[in-house]
């Protein structure tokens, strides 16, 4: 199963990601998403975070 992967220096902290799928995304203190549980895409559905990120800083590897 993919994994997802944010690319900080892309990512601009709109939490779209989280919103979508908070078992798998949170934002950082330093405002950034970052992936707290890669498994947990089973739970939502990851391909919607990643067509949802505007930046586009997720894939899925």
């Amino acid at each position: 199963m993919p994994k997802p992967v944010v690319d900080a220096d892309t990512c601009i902290g709109c939490g779209a990601c989280v919103a979508v799928c908070p078992d798998v995304f949170e934002l950082g203190e330093d405002g950034k998403s970052h992936v707290k549980d890669p498994d947990a895409c089973d739970k939502c559905d990851c391909q919607a975070a990643v067509d949802a990120c505007p930046v586009a800083a997720i894939t899925l590897k």
